[in-house]
């Protein structure tokens, strides 16, 4: 069993959490369909437990705290449109950092990335973002920051680009995980267009 825990927190991008939630509950329930233990679980994660409103006004609510939950396995911290006050907040940091601190695999979506390269967790190895932010994640010391992808794979760190780009990214980790043919019948049931390739 993969234990995934994505963080929401005031202002994040709602696509780029609930995106990867889906992929990851879709792949379980075709492991479940199958006569099979589903491979994932995933919980919801608020810096203090408290509930999240994402960009445009949506509430989340029944949320977990990231400041006592176990380690995940997989951890994807999602984006926001303010970045900078995002990055801001002490208590969103902390509890980004605690969480991919102890993850095993850690995931951003779109400008989830800047939290991880304040992390130090993309020095030296190569990174997206959304494709507008990509010369910013440059700029903010991440000097193998790439365009062109939807996801940059660096082994135990893995970033997205823009949006639904987290999906494709989720997939490649469903890949990953419980390999490609699972990955593949996922982006079916979700009626999507997904590749193993991250350029396409």
């Amino acid at each position: 069993m993969t234990r995934i825990g994505i963080v929401v927190f005031d202002g994040f991008d709602l696509i780029d959490a609930g995106g990867p939630y889906e992929v990851f509950l879709t792949a379980s329930r075709l492991r479940e369909r199958d006569g099979h233990a589903g491979p994932f679980t995933v919980d919801l994660l608020s810096p203090d437990g408290a509930d999240a409103v994402a960009y445009g006004g949506m509430t989340l609510t029944g949320l977990a705290d990231a400041r006592t939950a176990a380690s995940y396995d997989v951890v994807v911290v999602p984006g926001t449109i303010d970045v900078a006050a995002a990055l801001a907040d002490t208590v969103l940091d902390a509890a980004i950092t605690r969480l991919i601190g102890g993850a095993g695999l850690t995931t951003s979506v779109c400008t989830g990335a800047f939290f991880l390269a304040r992390a130090g967790v993309l020095d030296g190895v190569a990174a997206t973002t959304h494709w507008e932010d990509v010369d910013a994640l440059r700029a903010a010391g991440v000097s193998g920051a790439v365009d062109g992808v939807r996801w940059a794979d660096a082994g135990d760190v893995i970033t997205s680009g823009g949006l639904t780009s987290g999906m494709h990214m989720a997939l490649h980790v469903v890949a990953r995980v419980e390999g490609e043919d699972l990955a593949a019948r996922t982006a079916r049931q979700l009626d999507m267009d997904w590749s193993p390739d991250p350029a396409r």
